[in-house]
């Protein structure tokens, strides 16, 4: 991963058209809500005729979820009640976009090289680099980030 250029901090995807579809889910901060995340995501590009992107869409959705269930509410008081982990797929004229916001305002980290090959953990966000267009992350004005991943869409 020599030479890799993360996403600048605080930078939106820019979509090329307006979003013409939009779906929210609220998740608890637990270990179900990976799956429901995935199952949500699944459903709702099925019911958009997207299903080519779903398989890579929904391992994006599940490694960005399960952090925000590992890091993102970490040092947040009452958060799983007062803000939930939201998950937002937004689909443009020519990409998705998949958002998920959680309550915490601990920086995502570029992640380092790894060390050992055979850690069971620690990979996320190489996975989501190597299988979406783009991603990043930004703060969120009320508190809080959103860290997102998108897909080009087939024409």
């Amino acid at each position: 991963m020599l030479g890799q250029t993360w996403p600048a901090t605080g930078r939106w995807p820019a979509p090329r058209a307006g979003i013409r579809d939009a779906a929210r889910c609220l998740l608890r901060s637990d270990l179900e809500s990976p799956r429901t995340g995935r199952d949500f995501t699944r459903g709702t590009l099925a019911d958009w005729q997207l299903c080519r992107l779903a398989e890579d869409a929904t391992v994006v959705v599940s490694e960005l979820v399960t952090n925000a269930v590992r890091h993102g509410m970490r040092g947040v008081l009452h958060a799983a009640h007062a803000r939930p982990i939201q998950l937002m797929l937004l689909k443009h004229d020519h990409r998705l976009v998949t958002v998920v916001t959680d309550a915490g305002d601990e920086l995502v980290a570029s992640p380092a090289p790894a060390l050992n090959d055979f850690l069971e953990n620690g990979r996320g966000l190489h996975v989501i680099d190597a299988i979406s267009t783009t991603w990043g992350w930004a703060r969120l004005a009320g508190g809080g980030k959103a860290v997102w991943a998108a897909f080009d869409t087939p024409a």
